[in-house]
C-alpha cells in the first residue's frame, strides 16, 4: 500500500475471499475476514478506493469461464493445492478487467502467485504493470499473513523457525566462492533439518527449490550467477504457513 500511494495519483486495495482458489476441506468457510479493521487500516496507508465484493458480483449463477495456467499444478504449491492456480489466475484476471490499474502491487510471499500473475499479463497481453514488493515480516521474521491469527501462543513464538530455515539456507548459498554453484538438495537438508528440529512443527509438505522466473524445480545444481528461490509450506500445529527466500 505504501509503494502504491507514494507512486501512484490514486490507490484501489481489493478485499476478497476468492472461493474458486480453496479446494474442499481446506478453511475458506473460517478464513479471517476482518474488514471493517482492515478498511480502517487501507484509509491509514492512505488507500483512496476500496474494492470489496462478493462471491455472487465476482461469480454469477452461470459463470462458466475460468483461466487455467497451464503447468502450474506442477509446481510444489500446486501439487500441495490442486487447482489453487487456476482459482488465482481466473480472480486476478477479473479484478483487472474491472478495475484497470496501471499498476498492480503483490507481495513475495506467495512465490508461485507472483510468477503465475506475470505470466498471465504477459500471455494475454494485459496493460497492467506487475509490481512485486519484498514480504513483509513482523519483527521476529513471521511473514505476515492472516492464516497467523490461527496460531497459538506458543505456535506463534516458535513461528519464526520458518523463515529461520530458509535464511540459513541463502547463509550457506552466499558462502559459495566466486564461480562455485552448490546442489539443490543441499539447500533443502538444511532448511528441512531446522524444521524438524522444532516438535510443533507437526508437517513439512514442501521445501523445493525452484527457477526464480518459471518456478520449475532445480533440477542438480544452484548456480551462483542465477540464484533461485527455496520455498516452503509446513504446518505449525495445525496451521499451514509459507514463506520463501531469494538466492
Amino acid at each position: 500500500m505504501q509503494a502504491a500511494r507514494a507512486e501512484n495519483d490514486v490507490v484501489i486495495a481489493s478485499i476478497f475471499v476468492n472461493p474458486t482458489q480453496f479446494a474442499p476441506g481446506e478453511d475458506l468457510d473460517k478464513y479471517p475476514r476482518r474488514l471493517d479493521r482492515d478498511s480502517e487500516l487501507l484509509s491509514e496507508a492512505g488507500v483512496d478506493h476500496l474494492f470489496a465484493p462478493d462471491s455472487d458480483a465476482m461469480y454469477g449463477n452461470n459463470h462458466v469461464t475460468f483461466v487455467t495456467p497451464e503447468g502450474f499444478d506442477d509446481t510444489a504449491e500446486g501439487m500441495a493445492r490442486p487447482g489453487h492456480f487456476r482459482g488465482v489466475a481466473t480472480v486476478v484476471t477479473k479484478l483487472f478487467n474491472i478495475v484497470k490499474p496501471s499498476n498492480a502491487y503483490f507481495g513475495r510471499k506467495d512465490a508461485a502467485q507472483c510468477v503465475l500473475i506475470k505470466r498471465v499479463v504477459e500471455d494475454l497481453h494485459m496493460d497492467v504493470n506487475v509490481v512485486v514488493k519484498d514480504t513483509v515480516r513482523d519483527a521476529d521474521g513471521l511473514a505476515m499473513s492472516s492464516r497467523n491469527a490461527y496460531l497459538s501462543l506458543q505456535e506463534r513464538r516458535i513461528a519464526p523457525i520458518v523463515y529461520q530455515s530458509l535464511c540459513a539456507a541463502k547463509d550457506l548459498f552466499d558462502k559459495l566462492k566466486e564461480g562455485e554453484n552448490i546442489p539443490a538438495e543441499d539447500l533443502q537438508h538444511i532448511v528441512r533439518s531446522i524444521l524438524q528440529s522444532e516438535p510443533l512443527v507437526s508437517e513439512i509438505q514442501y521445501i523445493s527449490v525452484d527457477s526464480k522466473v518459471t518456478m520449475r524445480p532445480v533440477v542438480d545444481q544452484v548456480e551462483q550467477s542465477t540464484g533461485a528461490i527455496i520455498s516452503l509450506a509446513c504446518k505449525v500445529g495445525s496451521v499451514r504457513l509459507i514463506d520463501n527466500i531469494l538466492l
